[in-house]
């Protein structure tokens, strides 16, 4: 708990002493790299392939493919 505690103490004095302009910055920094056409389209692909993921168990039991209907097809 200790450490824990002594590393908050540290971290909260060195970005005291960064400074707002420090953190101005990394924001500005952030800001370009989050809006460059490359990593808009990686961003992309990604949650796609999460939604597809996700909803892709959904849809297919929207279509009559879930346990019920598949149960139904070896009778």
């Amino acid at each position: 708990m200790w450490k824990f505690l002594l590393g908050a103490a540290v971290g909260y004095v060195l970005g005291a002493r960064a400074g707002h302009e420090r953190y101005e910055q990394l924001h500005r920094t952030y800001q370009r790299i989050a809006d460059h056409p490359a990593v808009q389209g990686a961003a992309g692909v990604v949650r796609a392939r999460v939604e597809e993921a996700v909803n892709g168990h959904k849809h297919s039991d929207a279509h009559g493919e879930g346990v019920r209907g598949r149960a139904g097809a070896v009778r």
